[in-house]
C-alpha cells in the first residue's frame, strides 16, 4: 500500500532512516599514522578531505580545515621534528554529535603555546600566517603537552 504525502512531508519511517544515517555519519572515527616526510602531506590532505565529505560544511570550510591540518603537520615537521623525515605523526579524526575533532600527535620537541606567534597580518613576507589560518579554520585550538611530544586538538562545530 502506497501512501501519498504532501510535498515537503516525510513519513516517520523515512525520518527515522534519515536520522540513523546522519547519526552513523556523524559518529565515525578514523586514524592514520605516517612518517614526517613532506611527501606524505598530499596523502594526508586527501584523507582529511575524504573524511570531511560526509559533514555539513561548506566547501570553503572544508578547504580551510584541510589547509589548517596541513599547516599543523608542516609545523610538526619543521619545529617538533627539526625537518627529520622519519618521525611518527598520528592523526585521529572523529565526528561527534556537535562537532568534528582532529587530534594531531607528535613525539618531538615541545614548543610552548606562548612561544608560538604568527607574524602580523600586515607584514609582507613569506611564512608566519599558519597559526592564524589554523585558528581561523577551527572553532577551538588546544595544545596538550605530553611527557613526550604534543597533542594538538582542533575542533570545528557543526552548524
Amino acid at each position: 500500500m502506497c501512501v501519498a504525502l504532501e510535498p515537503g512531508k516525510r513519513s516517520g519511517l523515512n525520518e527515522r532512516r534519515e536520522s540513523a544515517q546522519i547519526s552513523q555519519r556523524l559518529m565515525k572515527k578514523q586514524t592514520v599514522e605516517f612518517s614526517s616526510h613532506t611527501a606524505n602531506l598530499a596523502l594526508m590532505r586527501h584523507w582529511v578531505r575524504k573524511f570531511l565529505n560526509g559533514y555539513p560544511f561548506s566547501e570553503k570550510e572544508r578547504l580551510l580545515m584541510v589547509l589548517g591540518v596541513d599547516e599543523a603537520c608542516t609545523n610538526v615537521i619543521r619545529y617538533a621534528y627539526r625537518l627529520r623525515d622519519d618521525q611518527l605523526i598520528s592523526l585521529h579524526m572523529e565526528g561527534l554529535s556537535k562537532c568534528v575533532r582532529v587530534r594531531l600527535r607528535d613525539y618531538g620537541e615541545q614548543v610552548l603555546p606562548n612561544e608560538m606567534k604568527g607574524r602580523s597580518h600586515d607584514m609582507i613576507k613569506p611564512g608566519g600566517l599558519g597559526l592564524h589560518l589554523i585558528r581561523y579554520a577551527f572553532d577551538r585550538v588546544d595544545y596538550i603537552h605530553k611527557p613526550r611530544g604534543t597533542e594538538l586538538v582542533l575542533t570545528k562545530n557543526l552548524a
